[in-house]
């Protein structure tokens, strides 16, 4: 890569040039950003995977500009117009809004009012005049006379729009008019035209009938909802600035190094540039303007979200235990399914303890016996229409000492039982089976059964339909992914669709590695892994790391020690007079190692760190441990909310504007970041809250006609 990417990457990032210029040339050994910041600290300097997945994001939009700045000069050198000084301002340049801007006098044009002007033999008019050559350009105009030039004045118009396309062209003019409108720009928004105000689907963005802010200050998420509001139709959006400031800016950059004009060139210039701003500059820089806005909304909606799926994907599992899971309803009832501990489907039925039918006494019977029959040690209830009612049967049971009893977020449910990934799992149940299989499998393991389902399906974003879709996909498979492979993948009872997000693997080995097993039975060792069809070398020291294997015969198969270095844990142990298996049992023995004794010219004391770190816990779950949260059992409507209530909540979702917190009832209600510092002020709610955070809340207000609740943070 061209050392001005990596000089831009590691200043916008603060990391040191070699560290960018390693990274990227791993990425170009195909190495994935898991592997690289797991197993590659040495090259990196100890990159974390936020770091080399921001170093990944900026080179791969390198490797785009690059590819743009080739047909561009590719575009002018068929002109004929590059010369040596514009080809080095295109290759030196590393930002594509100003990569443009030096192509726009040359990018094939439409018809416009200066290509008509130059028809008519003006441009030398507007030569003479933009260069300040000209102190009668009246007189000028008169030597252009004739054909489709009738007088002064029409060839004087002409000059004017040939001059207007030049300073719409001008890269200097378009970079200053452009730090100008982000420094002092404000977003100003109205109804449209012709919108009722009191309509349903307007009254939404009652907020913005008449608003106005710096667009430099405006946070994300209300750019985002007045650009929806502008995108539905129902607002008008535009960039206010000083006209009269933004044209005098525009013409001292265009006499800059010219000398004074005459007073009848000025006023010439003077038209120009105004019809230059207002018809050209103006139109282009504001719509570029809300456009970056949108970009750095989206990026900031992005990470947000980001965030938030990491924890939920990171929350703790509760092992394997044999599950009842309920997924409850009223008028259809509530489906029930029994799961062992590896989430095997074994039993399914429907009860009905629930209004219209009522029938709970056989609905006692029926999960008695079930809990009974399949030795139930953890019963999981969906948290949606019906949830709280079917706790609080289920809790009235006389249920075997031990059985635990919680309440499970059904987000994405639905969506994971409708999809042909569901339906390729259980072809032979409905939709009703398969939503309540994956709320009993995600409280047993929320990241294995969640990365089924759409992230955006899961309910943690802000504006997520707004923002790219393909940037927000690109930044949260990579949330998975490493999400995946910080916790370690199971080989033999890992999913195709989790074995796909191993680093290297992708769904086509996955499912090879799935037919492998199928037909061969359980991995006894990672090297088997390169038996299965298509899975190389290169694919086995990307993946193999991330992959346990349980009781294998070589202990240090179920560690995150990568089989490149077990030479090196076998000459500790023997260096140690033991076998390895009793350097992993045996911390007296781990303590006495010499870490320097092992270092080489590849792996240093970060790669040695991690090693002993897994020798002392192997196959450890960087995860929390699980906890329970009791919902108040006086809360079961938004009607039983009162002001100054205090009620246990847990963290649903977080937004730039504040949290929101499920506390048992169907509505969520919100912290607004104003009600969350506990009296000091925060910048982001994330600062003090996390997804899944269990929390003290205190009610400050419900609006029961808009179903709304306002909170605050107790603790």
């Amino acid at each position: 890569m061209e050392k001005i990417y990596i000089d831009s990457i590691s200043a916008a990032l603060s990391v040191a040039p070699w560290q960018v210029e390693h990274c990227v040339e791993l990425f170009e050994e195909g190495a994935t950003v898991p592997f690289i910041s797991r197993y590659r600290k040495e090259r990196t300097g100890a990159l974390d995977d936020t770091q080399v997945s921001e170093v990944k994001y900026h080179w791969l939009r390198f490797l785009e500009l690059e590819k743009r700045k080739k047909s561009i000069l590719q575009s002018i050198g068929e002109q004929g117009k590059l010369t040596d000084e514009l080809r080095s301002q295109i290759e030196g340049c590393i930002d594509s809004r100003e990569l443009e801007d030096l192509y726009l006098p040359f990018r094939p044009k439409r018809k416009t009012k200066a290509s008509v002007a130059r028809e008519k033999g003006l441009e030398p008019l507007a030569e003479a005049i933009f260069a300040c050559r000209c102190a009668s350009p009246a007189d000028e105009a008169r030597k252009f006379l004739g054909g489709d030039v009738p007088d002064a004045e029409a060839a004087l118009e002409g000059a004017r729009d040939i001059m207007a396309e030049w300073i719409s062209e001008s890269a200097p003019v378009r970079t200053s008019l452009r730090n100008s409108y982000a420094k002092y720009g404000r977003i100003a928004v109205r109804l449209a035209k012709g919108k009722d105000p009191e309509a349903d689907e307007v009254q939404k963005f009652r907020s913005w009938f008449d608003f106005s802010e710096n667009l430099a200050k405006a946070p994300s998420h209300r750019v985002l909802a007045m650009l929806r509001g502008a995108s539905e139709g129902i607002l008008s959006v535009r960039v206010d600035v000083d006209a009269d400031r933004r044209m005098d800016e525009i013409y001292s950059l265009v006499l800059r190094g010219k000398g004074h004009p005459s007073k009848e060139a000025a006023l010439q210039l003077d038209y120009a540039v105004e019809d230059s701003y207002k018809r050209l500059l103006h139109p282009s820089i504001e719509n570029e303007t809300l456009r970056s806005a949108k970009e750095k909304a989206d990026l900031d909606s992005i990470r947000l979200f980001g965030e938030n799926l990491k924890q939920l994907l990171m929350a703790p599992p509760l092992g394997q235990k044999r599950v009842l899971a309920i997924d409850p309803g009223f008028r259809t009832g509530c489906k029930v399914v029994c799961l062992d501990a590896q989430g095997v489907l074994l039993h399914n039925e429907t009860i009905y303890p629930h209004p219209p039918q009522n029938e709970r006494t056989q609905a006692m019977k029926k999960i008695s016996a079930m809990v009974e029959a399949y030795k139930i040690e953890i019963i999981a209830i969906g948290n949606g229409t019906a949830g709280r009612e079917t706790d609080a049967f289920v809790k009235k049971l006389a249920l075997p000492e031990g059985v635990k009893v919680y309440s499970v977020s059904e987000d994405g449910a639905s969506v994971y039982s409708a999809s042909p990934l569901a339906r390729e799992e259980f072809p032979d149940y409905d939709v009703t089976v398969r939503g309540a299989v994956s709320i009993g499998r995600r409280i047993m393991d929320p990241l294995a059964e969640l990365v089924k389902i759409d992230p955006k399906s899961i309910g943690v974003g802000q504006y997520q339909h707004d923002v790219d879709q393909n940037l927000l996909k690109e930044s949260l498979d990579g949330v998975v992914e490493n999400c995946v492979n910080s916790v370690g993948v199971n080989l033999n009872t890992a999913s195709k669709h989790l074995l796909s997000y191993v680093s290297g693997i992708g769904p086509a080995i996955a499912q090879n590695i799935v037919e492998y097993r199928t037909a061969n039975g359980p991995f006894s060792s990672r090297k088997e892994l390169l038996k299965v069809k298509r899975l190389g070398d290169k694919v086995f020291e990307q993946c193999a790391g991330f992959l346990r294997i349980h009781d294998a015969a070589d202990p240090l198969d179920n560690t995150a020690v990568h089989p490149e270095r077990y030479s090196i844990v076998g000459k500790m142990a023997a260096d140690a007079g033991v076998t390895v298996p009793d350097l992993i049992r045996d911390e007296k023995v781990r303590g006495a190692i010499d870490l320097k004794k092992y270092i080489t010219d590849e792996v240093g004391l970060p790669t040695l760190n991690d090693i002993l770190q897994e020798l002392a816990r192997p196959g450890r779950d960087p995860r929390a441990s699980f906890q329970v949260l009791e919902f108040s059992d006086d809360i079961r409507t938004i009607e039983d909310l009162k002001t100054g209530m205090e009620l246990p909540g847990i963290v649903t979702n977080i937004t730039d504007f504040g949290a929101f917190v499920d506390f048992g009832i169907k509505q969520n209600g919100l912290i607004h970041i104003s009600r969350m510092g506990n009296g000091r002020r925060i910048s982001s709610p994330s600062e003090v809250l996390g997804i899944h955070q269990h929390v003290k809340v205190r009610v400050v207000d419900v609006d029961l006609r808009r179903q709304r609740i306002a909170l605050e943070l107790v603790s």
